[in-house]
């Protein structure tokens, strides 16, 4: 295990701890979280953006595809024997 020190306004930090306290995290836990979607991603977990068009369209094409291409089940029942 080792330490991460990081530099960040403290409304940004203020603001995280607030928004990552209503998921039930705290700030370590989300930063692991981060660290290892890079890992898996190779690369960030998402597209840095601050274009809403640009995000609605990718959100409408993934929403669309997961529409058109997904297994649905009838019940949650269903799904979870499917997984087991």
């Amino acid at each position: 295990m080792t330490t991460l020190n990081i530099r960040i306004e403290k409304n940004i930090k203020d603001k995280a701890n607030k928004t990552l306290s209503s998921l039930g995290l705290d700030m370590s836990t989300a930063v692991k979280i981060f660290l290892n979607q890079v890992i898996t991603e190779n690369g960030l977990p998402f597209i840095p953006t601050k274009n809403i068009a640009n995000l609605k369209n990718r959100w409408d094409k993934q929403a669309d595809y997961a529409l058109n291409y997904s297994k649905s089940y009838k019940t949650g029942k269903a799904a979870l024997a499917d997984l087991l």
